[in-house]
């Protein structure tokens, strides 16, 4: 890990954000006594880690878990219920629980983000963690949509999201039920890549981003990231031509020539960080 300050007490913030020497950042929701509930400032200071994550070029990969016996169990209840008593008077203001930015926002990250699921993870918990690129459960951790069992919609793109994570027909079981099911099921399902035991989880997401970060070049997966959203919405002939373009601007960049060198001379490869002014197409 990258140097802390013990001396500050952390435990009152909603959100810790930590730097490994690696090169990974971790991201952990931090209100275990709310079972890390969407609200009590949690948003302001998640956006605030994510931005520092994707700015500093010594994070290649980002990892989001929870602290406690809960990943994200949804939105708050008492931030819901002044929602609900503003709604009476017709002055209804869900930006102030949900924050200014919908959850799709991280698919549009360059850096890769893993969620570590260690519990709990419901509505805009799981909204979330759909939004992550790659996601790993603990044994036994729960999952609900519960949004038709709160007089709800589909929320803020999981609608979009979850139906190409699972298919149509669980994702219409999953959003219409809202009902319960556990981490086994989701793996079944697609919805997580691998169920570990919880005291494992964060060993074994680690393990996973580290490999990605000192592996992969930077250029590379911002790139590949946004040609899988972006895809979503194309048709093949569309998506292939805009991967050829891709495939030789990439070709002329450094991380081409160290990629294949490092693998002729048999060892790791040492890829530039992604720098702050370089954009993705």
């Amino acid at each position: 890990m990258s140097a802390v300050d013990h001396t500050v007490d952390r435990s009152a913030e909603p959100v810790l954000f930590d730097v490994r020497d690696s090169g990974v950042a971790v991201v952990t929701l931090n209100r275990p006594d709310r079972m890390n509930a969407w609200g009590g400032g949690l948003a302001q200071a998640f956006y605030r880690s994510i931005d520092r994550a994707e700015a500093d070029p010594d994070v290649r990969v980002i990892v989001l878990t929870g602290n406690g016996r809960a990943f994200c169990a949804g939105a708050d209840m008492g931030d819901l219920d002044s929602i609900s008593g503003a709604s009476d008077s017709g002055d209804t203001d869900v930006t102030e629980l949900v924050g200014e930015r919908h959850p799709h926002f991280l698919t549009q990250l360059r850096k890769p983000l893993i969620a570590a699921v260690n519990g709990a993870c419901a509505g805009i918990g799981l909204t979330h963690a759909l939004m992550c690129d790659v996601r790993f459960a603990a044994a036994g951790a729960k999952f609900t949509t519960a949004f038709a069992r709160r007089g709800l919609i589909a929320e803020y793109g999981i609608s979009w999201i979850l139906p190409r994570i699972v298919g149509w027909g669980a994702a219409h079981d999953l959003l219409l039920s809202g009902r319960t099911f556990y981490a086994e099921e989701a793996k079944t399902l697609g919805l997580v890549n691998d169920v570990v035991a919880p005291d494992e989880l964060m060993a074994h997401t680690l393990a996973y981003a580290e490999d990605m970060a000192r592996n992969c070049a930077p250029s590379s997966l911002a790139v590949i990231k946004q040609q899988i959203y972006r895809d979503a919405l194309r048709n093949v002939p569309e998506a292939s031509a805009e991967a050829e373009t891709l495939m030789h601007e990439s070709m002329l960049r450094p991380d081409f020539i160290e990629g294949i060198t490092a693998f002729f001379e048999k060892r790791p490869p040492s890829f530039p960080p992604l720098s702050t002014q370089e954009e993705t197409p």
